[in-house]
């Protein structure tokens, strides 16, 4: 057999489903598939895009941030890649509850992984943190963010609103087991977010479910923490952690905290992860669509393209994964290469550039500062 028809057998292919969304969601989702191109060139991985047009826009035209078969159109793709949701004029919970969490659920997402990695060169508000490593656990699907619950006699003095937190038994054990195999497979160690003392019901349930599943642990050395406090250590000694795990409140607010301590929430990628595989897992990067500055070709796109990193270590490819991280990290490290948020000059043409270079890929075409949606 030759050569060249040894490499397109081994060949591996991908179909994934593009939201771009919103503002720059629509100009750092080209660096990632740029990204994606290269690295797979390298590792025999090819890459099929479906773009979707799902977005405040959309709304704005046709009255729903996507259609009513959308998830049916993304339903057997081996990934989603999000850009980001949200404009001005469109509530943020028509944009959210019309098109994150549905994916979220339908596609039982029951777990947002947010990685918090302090890496050389980028600033951070803290001026002696170093050797920062850990994962924050957000349970995704139930939790705080429930559509039980009501508004009661609207415009008059006793107006009142109800909202129903719902923890299950099974939610919030396959998110705890999920936390302690991600802790034992790394340090061995886990915090889990709680706030028991004053919350009396849900909390306590979590933290009940907790102890068994450590039971199921044994090397894993885990404590609870109040959130409270466990928001000032975080703070305080970044560098203690290892895995920590929340519900989806608790977890929404750590994750962000957490990515300000590394630098920033431009730079930060999440993972919302369907672990069974049984439907598609989608990636995206934590930042907004940043209307303030979307259209002018300065969006920081390494959010989007360690979001990019993570779905290829989803779809089992771990050694282009780390490919893709080593080159921005490389690139951060050694070059000034940097956009605005990170107190830089650069393009979000001329960052992905940088990337791509390392990587061995080829530039970024001119004029592809966005994806257009079908």
């Amino acid at each position: 057999m030759t050569t060249d028809r040894l490499l397109k057998v081994m060949v591996t292919s991908h179909r994934i489903a593009l939201i771009p969304g919103d503002g720059i969601g629509q100009e750092v989702l080209p660096p990632a598939c740029a990204v994606l191109d290269a690295v797979g060139g390298r590792h025999g991985i090819e890459f099929a895009y479906d773009s979707f047009d799902w977005s405040c826009e959309r709304y704005v035209a046709k009255g729903a941030m996507m259609p009513d078969d959308g998830l049916d159109q993304i339903r057997h793709h081996d990934a989603i890649l999000l850009g980001a949701v949200g404009w001005p004029g469109v509530p943020d919970h028509i944009s959210l509850w019309g098109l994150l969490i549905p994916i979220r659920r339908q596609f039982r997402q029951y777990v947002n992984r947010r990685p918090i990695t302090i890496l050389e060169g980028v600033p951070g508000p803290l001026a002696d943190a170093r050797n920062v490593d850990f994962v924050v656990v957000r349970e995704n699907v139930e939790g705080e963010y429930s559509e039980i619950g009501g508004r009661l006699n609207r415009g008059f003095p006793d107006e009142m609103a109800v909202q129903e937190a719902v923890f299950t038994r099974p939610g919030v054990e396959r998110i705890l087991d999920y936390a302690f195999t991600l802790a034992g497979q790394r340090r061995g160690n886990l915090v889990s977010a709680t706030k028991s003392n004053g919350i009396v019901h849900t909390m306590p349930f979590w933290d009940e479910l907790t102890a068994e599943q450590a039971i199921h642990h044994p090397g894993v050395n885990w404590r609870q923490e109040h959130i409270d406090a466990l928001v000032a250590k975080i703070v305080l000694h970044p560098e203690d952690f290892d895995v920590i795990v929340g519900s989806n409140l608790f977890g929404d607010i750590l994750s962000d905290l957490a990515a300000a301590v590394a630098g920033g929430i431009g730079i930060a990628p999440a993972a919302n992860l369907n672990p069974e595989r049984e439907y598609p897992s989608m990636f995206e990067p934590v930042h907004g669509s940043a209307p303030d500055i979307a259209g002018q070709g300065i969006a920081n796109p390494l959010g989007a393209i360690w979001s990019a990193s993570m779905m290829l270590d989803h779809l089992g490819h771990p050694e282009a994964a780390r490919e893709v991280f080593d080159s921005f990290a490389h690139v951060l490290a050694t070059t000034s290469a940097r956009t605005r948020d990170l107190g830089g000059t650069a393009s979000t043409e001329e960052f992905t550039a940088q990337v791509l270079d390392t990587i061995g890929g080829a530039r970024l075409p001119a004029g592809t500062g966005t994806v257009r949606s079908s």
